[in-house]
């Protein structure tokens, strides 16, 4: 396993691939976001969707804030490899600098991985029409290519969510204690 440097700041050192997916994940959010944004304001982006009845003043609020969500908890997963995941940073007030509960960054880091998860194997199944979901239609070849590439950037992020976590889960684990070795009676 090669791991990163110590003077990142971490505890126990960090595996280079959990930085580099750690930084992938906000730019594997963004096509996804950058995606919604013209459906937020009624464009169809080449689905064959009728028409929604909201107000623009409802659908461009939702939709900014659902892609500013989705990049902030991309940016916030870096908090899986970084030193404000283990300890609150100083500036904080009131509760700078203590330690942050490793069992509830794993519950929230699980949490999320399992739900984006669910998600992905709901788009699989409805992508594929299998087990009776209806695909969405498009008007032609290019639109569908488009949403599947952008689509299938999403599928990625709940399992690269599980495995930040596992990893944070395994750095941020007891050391086991080291055995010396019991003398021998002569």
């Amino acid at each position: 396993m090669t791991t990163a440097k110590k003077d990142q700041g971490t505890e126990r050192p960090v595996p280079r691939w959990a930085l580099r997916t750690a930084r992938a994940l906000p730019l594997l959010a963004l096509p996804v976001c950058l995606w919604r944004l013209p459906i937020g304001v009624g464009h169809q982006m080449g689905m064959e969707l009728r028409p929604t009845e909201q107000p623009l003043w409802v659908t461009v609020p939702y939709v900014l804030t659902l892609s500013l969500l989705s990049e902030a908890f991309a940016l916030l997963c870096a908090g899986l490899v970084r030193p404000w995941g283990e300890v609150v940073p100083d500036r904080v007030p009131v509760i700078g600098g203590r330690r942050v509960p490793a069992r509830a960054v794993v519950v929230a880091g699980a949490s999320a991985g399992l739900g984006f998860t669910l998600l992905a194997v709901q788009w699989v199944l409805t992508t594929f029409e299998l087990a009776g979901f209806e695909e969405v239609g498009f008007t032609n070849g290019w639109w569908r290519a488009l949403a599947t590439v952008v689509s299938g950037l999403f599928v990625l992020w709940g399992p690269l969510i599980l495995a930040l976590t596992f990893a944070y889960h395994r750095r941020r684990q007891p050391a086991a204690p080291t055995r010396v070795p019991a003398r021998a009676s002569s």
